[in-house]
């Protein structure tokens, strides 16, 4: 007689593959039947980003306000001119110029000129009237050079090159008796060598260069046709990159004066690029230092929420554990809800952070400045404190026993 087989025991099924989806609608579960412990624990974090967001902002604003005050001390400007009392004088090349403007970090190179004429404020005055006020070939770009800029009138140009047209240094205008130069109204003039030069334009004071103040400028072109000037440069004016400015300040003598280097000599850069460097250093690691700070705490604030959370919801894992679901949908389920609610504080405070870091900015008459890295590392930072702080109770969650969770409920 055949011994019937024996019947194998039905092997235990296989827990249901949560989709995405899914698993994204239980984490809103806890979300949406506690919404005002939700309300707050996202505003705990949401405020601990609007912090970053704001402590990074608002100094950026302030230090980008700062950093341009300082760049128009000159912290980029180099002046190079031929070492003085030398005999005979040291000419610097005709093309000296040119040759610097060809140096790599070289954003503008300018220059002046003494063509060695007098001015006078008409041909009926005395010659010894206006004697300290030099008259200077300029280049055309001359105050983009020397942040400069013009009170009244306009500045030379190409178009005025070749003419015998002038424009007067703060000081030299005063001397000279002019206050302005009125667009479309009679035109001033000035005597130089015996000719007549229109008037165009006044400058504002040049406090970079306070030797234009008392100067009358003229066209390159038109002082060597006019005033026989020999087309050597007297000063030339660099800017350059900041990270460069002392690499370019070693190499202008051989570019400026290659036979005798040691004949040019070079300004210092301004001791404001020094405060410059040191004050963006600073400030750099006190808003990173605040900034951890306050991710800190909006991290710490979740965590508590979702070990209060576990603690509450012992009767659902319970039925959930009762009814198939795995420790790893368990884990998954408070991981997610963490990340969540994380993300949701992360994107209000991200909003929060930089409408104020604007308002405050616009009312201190700064640039608004919101690193990207801030906002982005902000909300990214959040979802980042979300899991981390979703481990410890998602892991405690998931070891609970159905007939452990159900008793304690």
């Amino acid at each position: 007689m055949r011994t019937p087989p024996r019947a194998e025991p039905p092997h235990p099924p296989k827990p249901v593959r949560l989709a995405p989806l899914d698993l994204l609608g239980l984490g809103l579960l806890g979300i949406r039947t506690r919404k005002l412990r939700a309300a707050l624990s996202a505003l705990g974090i949401s405020i601990g980003i609007a912090t970053l967001v704001v402590v990074t902002g608002i100094p950026a604003s302030s230090q980008r306000a700062l950093m341009a005050q300082l760049t128009a001390l000159g912290t980029n400007m180099l002046q190079v001119q031929p070492v003085p009392d030398q005999k005979p004088p040291v000419l610097i090349p005709e093309t000296a110029t040119d040759m610097v403007a060809r140096i790599g970090p070289v954003t503008v190179a300018s220059a002046v000129a003494n063509t060695h004429a007098s001015v006078h404020r008409s041909d009926r005055v005395d010659s010894a009237d206006y004697s300290g006020l030099p008259v200077l070939a300029a280049r055309n770009n001359l105050l983009k050079a020397v942040n400069g800029t013009v009170q009244s009138g306009r500045f030379l140009s190409a178009s005025t090159d070749r003419l015998p047209t002038a424009v007067l240094g703060s000081v030299a205008a005063s001397r000279l008796g002019f206050t302005r130069v009125t667009p479309g109204g009679p035109a001033p003039q000035i005597y130089v060598n015996g000719r007549w030069f229109t008037v165009i334009g006044i400058l504002a004071k040049t406090p970079l260069s306070p030797d234009l103040d008392r100067a009358v400028l003229v066209g390159w072109q038109a002082a060597r046709a006019q005033l026989k000037f020999d087309g050597h440069p007297t000063v030339i004016y660099v800017k350059a990159r900041e990270d460069s400015i002392e690499a370019v300040r070693d190499v202008l003598p051989a570019t400026v004066y290659p036979q005798l280097p040691g004949l040019v000599q070079v300004s210092r850069p301004s001791d404001a690029l020094a405060a410059k460097r040191a004050t963006q250093t600073t400030l750099s690691v006190l808003f990173l230092g605040l900034a951890g700070v306050a991710l800190l705490v909006g991290g710490i604030g979740v965590a508590n929420t979702m070990v209060v959370s576990v603690l509450e919801r012992r009767r659902e894992i319970g039925l959930r554990r009762a009814l198939g679901a795995s420790r790893g949908q368990i884990r998954g389920q408070f991981l997610t809800e963490s990340v969540v609610l994380s993300a949701l504080g992360g994107l209000a405070g991200t909003v929060m952070g930089i409408l104020a870091t604007a308002g405050y900015a616009v009312w201190q008459g700064w640039p608004v400045v919101v690193p990207p890295a801030a906002a982005v590392g902000g909300f990214g930072g959040a979802v980042l404190v979300g899991m981390v702080a979703g481990v410890y109770p998602s892991v405690r969650a998931a070891r609970l026993t159905p007939t452990e969770a159900l008793a304690s409920g």
